[in-house]
């Protein structure tokens, strides 16, 4: 990822050079204001990000209920976005800031890995859960047995070793002799075909699948919604006795069958059986009723989903393209742009334990339950 001094692009040789005076980076040097301003808001964005991905790693290490394969990816996910938070954005505001590498060569070959990986890893896991949902909806029999711990941590591990093989070519080219005073890492944009690999294995092949994934499983959860409240549409009018009807013609009139034990103004034994034929104007209030359920659960899931699938593209989208637009040499991308594109990537990792954990109630109860811990304390 980038800082105003580094280009960071997934193509490109890491190369580290000497900065002069001359420097364009030092032409657009910042205000004291400016700094001050930018590491307060940068600084924020860090502190909020380690606090909720902390939050959701403790919620789901102390709270058994949570104890499932399904919340072990989410648990990864937030172990990937906290160490971006504080293996990668910390080195980014004081680079930033300083505009000139101070800690030397190891240091700043570590942060680019680092980086590269961790951002790719958070991205891929995003890609492991939205495959695991659509496994749960449209084969929940059979994959109710599959979903297991041991599923979990394979697709834990698989989603860190395509990271690792998406991050680590860059280490095989790059020049190994560091030199003794340098205060630039820059990763050079000279492998067209690196970009385009790490770019479609980090972004693009990611954002395809979970648009098709989440395309099936809103029609899946459509689907389910009007078939579970057709059921219970008709279930209301069904009775368990023998003597109820059992199959009721959509095309005539709606059979109901009713024992009623609160009323005391119905005198009827309990073992009889009172069939009613209601009017076709309840009927039909009724069936309206159990439509506007199903159509209100139907945008409750795709606002969930439209807000899950914005915010990686929003966070997302812009910095890749830059990438490989730069790597193939369509445009130049200015330090401050690279700088904003970056961090706009970086606040992906703020925005994901709120979306994937915001809307599950067992996780609301953990997180009330962690805030009154720490109010005793």
């Amino acid at each position: 990822m980038e800082t105003e001094n580094l280009l960071v692009d997934y193509s490109g040789t890491m190369n580290f050079s000497n900065c002069t005076l001359e420097s364009s980076f030092s032409l657009h040097s910042k205000s004291i204001t400016e700094k001050m301003l930018l590491a307060l808001t940068l600084g924020i964005i860090m502190f909020f990000t380690t606090l909720l991905n902390s939050a959701v790693i403790t919620a789901i290490c102390i709270t058994k209920k949570l104890h499932q394969p399904a919340n072990y990816l989410i648990c990864s996910l937030a172990v990937t976005d906290f160490l971006v938070a504080i293996l990668v954005m910390p080195l980014s505001i004081m680079y930033i800031i300083m505009e000139t590498w101070s800690l030397g060569y190891v240091i700043c070959e570590a942060w680019l890995s680092l980086d590269m990986t961790c951002c790719t890893c958070s991205i891929l896991h995003l890609c492991a859960i939205a495959l695991d949902r659509y496994w749960a909806i449209t084969n929940a029999i059979e994959y109710a047995r599959k979903r297991t711990v041991k599923r979990a941590a394979v697709m834990i591990m698989t989603v860190w070793t395509i990271s690792i093989f998406i991050s680590v070519p860059p280490l095989f080219w790059r020049h190994t002799n560091a030199e003794s005073n340098f205060s630039q890492c820059i990763i050079e944009h000279d492998h067209i075909v690196y970009t385009i690999y790490s770019t479609f294995g980090a972004f693009y092949i990611p954002l395809t699948l979970i648009l098709i994934l989440y395309y099936r499983i809103y029609h899946a959860a459509k689907s389910l919604y009007q078939k579970r409240g057709s059921s219970r549409h008709l279930s209301n009018r069904s009775n368990d006795s023998q003597n109820s009807y059992t199959h009721c013609k959509l095309t005539q009139t709606f059979c109901v069958t009713d024992i009623s034990t609160s009323d005391p103004t119905m005198g009827f034994d309990k073992m009889n059986v009172n069939i009613r034929i209601p009017p076709f104007e309840t009927e039909m209030d009724n069936a309206c009723d159990k439509n506007q359920i199903s159509s209100s659960r139907e945008r409750k899931a795709a606002r969930i989903l439209g807000l899950i699938l914005g915010a990686f593209v929003v966070c997302w989208m812009p910095f890749f393209m830059k990438e490989l637009f730069v790597g193939l040499q369509i445009l130049t991308a200015s330090p401050r742009v690279s700088d904003f594109l970056t961090w706009l990537g970086y606040t992906n990792s703020l925005i994901n334990p709120l979306l994937y954990t915001s809307f599950n109630e067992d996780f609301k109860v953990a997180f009330k339950r962690l805030v009154k811990c720490k109010d005793h304390l």
